[in-house]
């Protein structure tokens, strides 16, 4: 990475009148979030697939071993602080924010304006649909256990394989992106549609891509500008110095 990169990217962004921010795994993992297929090397979930963990079929045939898995990742994730990414990227009001990641470490930073597409770890809601949702701690969730509304289980109110994305969530993000002038994608390969086409629809209105990853991957082809390195080195020295 060098200079004339990073001054691009600060051009790009202080001549943007709209900015979107679209992040994945990558922008958590400076702060000890593990990806979401990371081995956890010797210990209890390593003998289980989590894309079959992570589905209703899952849910149905061993609901108590789905809520355990759980409710472990979201008290590693109760440890967890912002990281400098996060700070910088929060500390501009004028970006939208379209996360990946269901961990609430850009909202602990202070960013206001954050469209969690893969929903919220910190959360959860009836598997019955009735519309009920709850607020838990991160660091002691609670076991499974009926809806108190309509007594359907309680679940994690994030989206599993197989299930349609929030559509409000998602809209919400089409229309940013087709709004935007500067699309700055962090820590994401942008594989995964349909949240990948963010992209496809940020270059079809005409913005510029800055891409912020530690390897070089299938988002690259998009780039205008690509930094490759820690987003928490990055971002702070690319967004610190762009007026809001």
């Amino acid at each position: 990475m060098t200079d004339g990169l990073i001054e691009s990217a600060r051009r790009i962004l202080a001549e943007a009148r709209s900015i979107v921010s679209f992040s994945g795994a990558g922008l958590s993992a400076e702060s000890g979030v593990a990806t979401f297929r990371d081995p956890e090397t010797g210990g209890l979930w390593s003998r289980y697939d989590p894309t079959q963990l992570a589905s209703p079929q899952g849910f149905a045939a061993d609901p108590d071993l789905v809520i355990d898995w759980y409710n472990h990742r979201r008290q590693s994730i109760a440890t967890a602080e912002p990281n400098a990414a996060h700070r910088a990227l929060a500390a501009r009001r004028d970006i939208t924010h379209i996360t990946q990641n269901v961990d609430p470490l850009l909202d602990l930073a202070g960013a206001e304006d954050v469209l969690h597409l893969h929903g919220r770890i910190d959360l959860d809601r009836c598997h019955g649909g009735c519309g009920v949702s709850e607020q838990i701690d991160l660091a002691d969730p609670p076991p499974r256990r009926a809806c108190p509304s309509c007594d359907e289980p309680m679940r994690p109110a994030v989206v599993w394989f197989g299930e349609m994305l929030p559509m409000d969530v998602f809209g919400e993000g089409e229309r940013a992106c087709s709004q935007c002038d500067a699309l700055l994608v962090v820590g994401t390969s942008a594989e995964v549609y349909p949240a990948a086409g963010f992209i496809d629809i940020a270059r079809a209105a005409g913005a510029s891509i800055i891409i912020v990853n530690t390897q070089p991957s299938a988002a690259s082809r998009h780039a205008d500008v690509e930094l490759i390195g820690q987003a928490g080195e990055i971002l702070p020295s690319v967004l610190d110095s762009v007026p809001a």
